[in-house]
């Protein structure tokens, strides 16, 4: 027995430690001397506290090589599976859960795009030489290191990244950015199966003028039962393979500038905060480089050299998402005696098919036939024989516009004037972003960069188009001078958050925006002429949790509620939300009931119109946001008639059963105990990485949960989709920044996981309690201040021949 025993110790330990072997295979190296080939001089990476890189090289090629080596030991598999999602590779290594994923990635021609975009790249551009210098240290650190440990989990092999793979990852961004598959079939079946008057709840001021009123001189296209189901299952598909992959995604953003007028300090203050689909790792790589005649602290997305966000003792500037519609989808017409032909300018035009081949782990390949009209990619292919008789095409700003964006970037990089910045700002034309910028002159600016597309007019591009008429037409490219823009304004500052700018030329410019209530009170507060700003008042607009939302939609419904509920304990509740200013802190209980009642009160009122489909399609989008409010104010709306009764329901009847549905669930799910209902308890903020869907892996490799403050569109904007209680948050602030340039390299920072995506490493989740709790971090650029926050010193040095 002795001996057994003996024998199993023994086992156990040579367990533990092949297992803590195989960890430390997989950690990234911050100290000591590597040899890398190509450089020309030796590279120094200095790591502070929170893992960030320091590099200082003597050119910048070597400096980009550096990154590139750097980045890849921090964050190879998340580089790995955004090329797979963005090129429709995922079902090679996930298996056949993920071919229709894939399908969906192929029907954008991303790849194809990626290919000829790079094809055509002049090879002698600094953009081109920094970006062939990144992924050489990308590919010598893959090729000389143990693979991730999830490449061993999933039987991923080792390729090289290219170029044709930053390109692809771009294209991903600019598609998640892109509302148009998740609310055009939506939008158009209101309009056309329900009829104009479901349609006057959405808030579709932002489109071209008299859009309803001029239905009849474009008609809308003819499509059957299984067209709406089709595109229905287009736009589900969309929004899974968008939310499922623990990957990021760009939702929106908060970004402001403040004059030296309105500062303390007398120098512009920057601040910004994107907000991205939270995952493990978060989609930011913080990095500080150096080279003689450059210096920038960065924020890199995987694949990408060139930061997305940064700053350094001259200027800086910030991104929110511009939400233009630069996707528009066509339904085609096509010839009853040849199926291949659409109608197109006074002619049938054959399609242009492909087919390629998709790759599944354990199983054959599967072919996936592609086909091609004149005015874009047929996007309903994705769901192959499920694919409903009208072709749907796609024109997509991303796929048909030169989009100089790498240069963009590169010289955005190098922006120290005003006039450069706006250089390199028109550069950047799918997808379209807000550049919000700042330098230590004392200018400030904003720019609204895409390219936008000039359609005929009295069109419609919320809704699908007519194939057959010139409405889906494009006549051109408005200028860049034509875009929403602003340079040093009289007022002292800029707020950008996602809501419908102005043009210059008094043009509506068509596109998916956020509710204005987010940016209404950061104007509201940054227009306060008797406050001059700081980084410390800068960081309490930024993790505010306040709204107008709740109370304006409650103010209509409030007396009905009164009316309605008879309980006691529930009429108090009733009154609660009454009293409630629309907070958001972990102990609130309005903010709960509130929550619950309002996802009661969309289910209660819109699923029998719209299905169980087009209903779950609805409750992820933006234009649900506005049209709950403009419902609640419209006693006569005929959304609170329910279909499925035989009599006519009112707003009072459908306003109850949400109360009571409300009721029933927050008892069940939270308990009988009121005071229990808890904002902390039903917020709760997990970072999901591609693996932790599954059990026991989420242990491993998800970081959370957190209970969570803020909500959807305030300025801590912490967002859960609308739904029943609880309330996983899907995306939000993916950094916060503040800078003075009174003082930039004492700037603030965070990110909401950690630095690393290497499972185990101490900076794979080591800012993830600083983050829920609001804390910041300083970005160092002063080289003292980096020599005093050194954690590990690694050399990069040139490898000797032979090497």
């Amino acid at each position: 027995m002795k001996r057994v025993l003996t024998i199993l110790a023994v086992l156990i330990i040579v367990l533990v430690a092949g297992g803590g072997w195989y960890v430390y295979s997989k950690q990234p190296t911050r100290q000591g001397q590597v040899a890398l080939q190509h450089l020309q001089g030796s590279v120094t990476v200095r790591y502070d506290e929170r893992g960030v890189p320091h590099i200082r090289a003597e050119n910048e090629t070597d400096l980009y090589r550096a990154l590139g080596y750097v980045h890849a030991q921090d964050r190879l598999f998340q580089m790995e599976a955004m090329r797979r999602l963005a090129r429709g590779e995922l079902a090679e290594v996930l298996g056949p859960k993920l071919i229709d994923t894939d399908k969906l990635f192929r029907s954008l021609r991303i790849r194809e795009r990626a290919d000829s975009y790079v094809a055509a790249l002049d090879r002698q551009s600094p953009a081109w030489k920094a970006l062939q210098a990144y992924l050489d240290g990308i590919n010598q650190y893959q090729d000389s290191h143990a693979a991730p440990a999830e490449f061993d989990v999933l039987g991923i092999p080792k390729r090289p990244f290219t170029a044709e793979d930053s390109i692809s990852i771009a294209g991903y961004m600019a598609y998640s950015f892109a509302a148009a598959f998740r609310t055009e079939p939506l939008l158009t079946y209101v309009r056309d199966q329900l009829g104009a008057e479901y349609l006057t709840i959405f808030d579709l001021d932002w489109q071209p003028k008299g859009v309803l009123a001029k239905r009849r001189a474009n008609p809308a296209p003819a499509l059957t039962a299984n067209d709406w189901k089709d595109l229905n299952a287009l736009a589900r598909l969309s929004e899974h393979a968008l939310a499922d992959n623990g990957l990021p995604q760009f939702e929106g953003s908060n970004a402001w500038v403040i004059a030296g007028s309105r500062s303390k300090s007398g120098k512009p203050l920057l601040a910004g905060d994107p907000h991205i689909r939270f995952s493990a790792p978060s989609v930011w790589y913080e990095a500080h480089l150096s080279a003689p005649g450059f210096e920038l602290y960065g924020y890199h997305q995987a694949l990408v050299p060139f930061a997305f966000l940064g700053h350094n003792l001259d200027f800086g500037w910030s991104l929110t998402m511009f939400q233009n519609d630069d996707l528009d989808l066509i339904a085609e017409k096509v010839n009853p005696e040849n199926p291949n032909q659409v109608w197109y300018r006074g002619n049938w035009t054959d399609l242009v098919n492909t087919e390629q081949q998709i790759a599944v782990k354990g199983q054959p390949p599967v072919t996936l036939p592609l086909r091609q009209s004149p005015h874009g990619p047929i996007i309903n292919d994705a769901l192959g024989t499920a694919a409903g008789k009208t072709p749907v095409a796609m024109w997509w700003a991303f796929l048909e516009t030169p989009n100089p964006i790498l240069d963009g970037f590169y010289q955005l990089n190098r922006a120290d004037t005003l006039a450069k910045a706006r250089a390199a700002s028109a550069k950047v034309q799918a997808p379209g972003l807000n550049i919000v910028y700042a330098n230590a002159k004392g200018d400030i600016g904003w720019w609204a960069s895409a390219l936008l597309p000039k359609r005929p007019a009295g069109v419609k591009p919320g809704f699908i188009l007519d194939g057959s008429t010139p409405q889906a037409d494009k006549e051109g490219f408005y200028p860049f001078s034509a875009n929403p823009q602003e340079e040093n304004p009289a007022r002292g500052y800029i707020v950008s958050a996602n809501f419908q700018p102005v043009s210059p030329t008094g043009m509506e410019i068509p596109g998916y925006y956020n509710l204005a209530d987010r940016g209404q009170q950061l104007n509201r507060q940054l227009s306060d002429k008797n406050v001059k700003w700081d980084n410390e008042s800068g960081q309490k607009l930024q993790l505010g949790t306040t709204t107008d939302y709740g109370p304006r939609l409650l103010a209509p419904l409030l007396p009905v509620l009164r009316e309605g509920v008879s309980d006691p304990a529930e009429l108090k509740l009733v009154e609660q939300l009454a009293q409630w200013t629309g907070d958001y802190p972990l102990d609130s209980i309005s903010a709960t009931l509130f929550n619950q009642f309002l996802f009661n009160l969309a289910d209660a009122a819109m699923r029998d119109e719209l299905g169980n489909d087009f209903f779950e399609t609805l409750l992820p989008t933006r234009v649900i946001d506005a049209a709950l409010p403009r419902l609640a104010a419209s006693a006569d709306s005929p959304w609170w008639d329910n279909r499925n009764t035989s009599g006519k329901e009112t707003r009072a009847d459908t306003v109850k059963v949400a109360w009571q549905a409300s009721m029933a669930h927050l008892n069940t799910t939270l308990g009988a105990d009121s005071a229990q209902w808890q904002w902390g308890k039903a917020h709760t903020l997990t970072h999901g990485h591609p693996l932790g869907t599954q059990k026991p892996l989420e242990r491993i490799f998800n970081v959370g949960p957190f209970a969570a403050p803020g909500t959807h569109e305030v300025p801590n904007n912490l967002s859960a989709k609308i739904g029943p209680a609880p309330w996983p948050v899907t995306y939000g602030p993916s950094t916060r920044r503040l800078i003075d340039f009174a003082d930039p390299a004492h700037s603030l920072t965070i990110n909401p996981v950690g630095q690393s995506g290497v499972p185990f490493d101490r900076h794979y989740d080591d800012q993830s309690e600083a983050y829920i709790e609001g804390v910041y971090y300083q970005a160092y650029l002063n080289d003292e201040e980096v020599t005093a926050n050194t954690r590990s010193t690694l050399k990069l040095l040139p490898a000797r021949s032979g090497q």
